[in-house]
């Protein structure tokens, strides 16, 4: 029997009752594996209720015993990261090494979040007035939601959890129904470090179970990660509902490569940073933007060359540069992209359709694709491909460079190449971009920094994980206090003043 994954719902396995399924492919064959159960509302509702009751619980909790629980959390998954790692690798596909990387940098969010006591202290000020003293406190919101990508089904999950649970909220989290065990065990694992069952609880489901989410009158807050159509929808129903919400949306970074740049290191990021990952990144670098016709030629003779020689294998080839794609879907849409390209008049140098990996010709494979002369205005230039497709736009100043991605409708990371400082320091300061890279392909900030983009990349104001993500899982108190000595004298009907 084809095996089913279930919600997780206060401590324990949790099986529905709404008869919906979603299936879950292995990318490396092409067949199902799995199916995860899809929740109802009324599901979601109890998810709720036990989070509710959790929570009180566990904001009662000091700072520093929360603490102590994601300490050991970290610890027990870095004992078991190779068995996550394969796990995650049959759902999306990619190596195990890239999988790795998820889950570490998503353990870098839980390290951070083990500053807890620190990051939620308050501030104080003595004698604000005569005899008045005005202190402030973070206090948690109570339960929270996190709606997470099928990319990154260890590090998002991670980023919210830290956040959101160390700062005393429970949550409710909805991976994606693509690859939903890792998920489901990182939560198993949370409980087992000492969690409290209840305070984080884990549904599947589809849009009935994100309206619910958002619709719910306890959920107080929403993070969430996908593309930007969903963001902005996100962003919409937690506005009408009177919902703190983040909501980081798709992508087009840009890579500006500049005549001085390393052209051994800019090739060797381009690679990494365009295919790794089957290109399943937001934070990916699909365009690059060489400036003037000698690095553009050079460029790409160079990235074609080497391009043409990456090896893609199923997800447990040690020897994979990357895997397959998530699904069959997602290999047709990507391939529609690179038709599209065609027909725009986009130069095709590397055609990556029709890809087959022996002995394994039903797999969601699609081999390395290089566009050169892509211009603004293209369609298949303007929108997020999220596959292994780099396209090459020329620019013949710097000025006309950067202005491709700060005009672009995305604006979630781009990088620079150079070894001049002075054009990069001016390049970044005036980039209208959220992350930006010098001389680093994929921009994304350590844990105690913070991540987000701008425009259709992220509908919100507050960024994910750092003290970004202290500030919006919790709300602040401030109080004024004052202590009578004696004859308070007559009660004045104006407004306090410090004098």
């Amino acid at each position: 029997m084809t095996r089913e994954i279930q919600h997780f719902i206060d401590g324990k396995a949790f099986k529905g009752k709404s008869g919906q399924f979603g299936d879950i492919f292995n990318p490396n064959t092409g067949e199902v594996q799995a199916r995860v159960q899809f929740a109802t509302r009324d599901e979601v509702a109890d998810a709720v209720a036990g989070a509710k009751k959790g929570q009180a619980i566990w904001a009662a909790m000091n700072p520093q015993r929360r603490a102590r629980v994601l300490m050991k959390y970290k610890m027990m998954v870095e004992d078991q990261m190779e068995e996550l790692a394969h796990l995650l690798s049959s759902e999306h596909g990619k190596v195990i090494a890239d999988a790795k990387g998820d889950l570490i940098r998503g353990l870098e969010v839980i390290e951070f979040a083990c500053g807890v006591p620190h990051l939620m202290k308050g501030e104080y000020t003595e004698s604000a007035g005569p005899g008045i003293d005005v202190y402030s406190m973070r206090q948690p919101l109570g339960v929270v939601a996190g709606i997470t990508p099928f990319n990154f089904p260890a590090m998002i999950p991670m980023w919210f959890m830290g956040m959101a649970l160390s700062t005393g909220n429970a949550m409710i989290l909805k991976p994606s129904e693509k690859d939903p065990s890792v998920p489901v065990r990182l939560a198993e694992i949370m409980i087992e470090a000492g969690l409290p069952e209840g305070v984080l609880q884990v549904v599947h489901g589809d849009k009935t179970a994100v309206d619910a989410l958002i619709e719910h009158d306890d959920i107080k807050a929403v993070s969430f990660v996908g593309s930007s159509n969903i963001a902005h929808y996100i962003a919409q129903g937690c506005t009408r509902h009177a919902k703190r919400f983040q909501a980081m949306g798709g992508a087009k970074n840009h890579g500006i490569i500049m005549p001085d740049a390393d052209m051994d290191q800019v090739v060797n990021d381009f690679l990494g940073a365009a295919y790794g990952s089957a290109g399943e990144r937001c934070m990916a670098l699909p365009v690059a933007v060489p400036v003037g016709q000698k690095t553009a030629d050079e460029f790409v003779a160079r990235i074609k060359a080497e391009a043409v020689n990456l090896r893609i294998g199923v997800s447990t080839d040690d020897t994979a540069h990357y895997g397959p794609v998530v699904s069959a879907a997602h290999r047709a849409t990507i391939e529609n992209y690179i038709q599209m390209g065609v027909d725009e008049g986009a130069e095709l140098l590397l055609d990556g359709r029709g890809f087959k990996l022996q002995g394994h010709e039903k797999g969601f494979f699609i081999g390395p694709t290089l566009f050169d002369h892509v211009k603004p205005g293209m369609q298949s230039y303007e929108e997020e491909i999220f596959g292994p497709v780099l396209q090459v736009v020329r620019a013949d100043t710097l000025e006309e460079a950067a202005a491709l991605p700060s005009n672009h409708q995305y604006g979630n990371g781009v990088a620079i190449f150079t070894r001049n400082g002075l054009a990069a320091r001016e390049f970044a300061a005036k980039v209208n971009v959220g992350m930006v890279g010098i001389n680093v392909p994929i921009p994304v900030p350590v844990a105690y920094h913070s991540f987000g983009g701008w425009k259709r990349s992220a509908f919100t104001d507050t960024n994910q994980y750092g003290t970004d993500g202290i500030r919006f899982f919790t709300k602040i108190k401030t109080v004024t206090q004052r202590w009578p000595t004696g004859d308070i004298g007559d009660q004045a009907f104006v407004i306090p003043t410090m004098s």
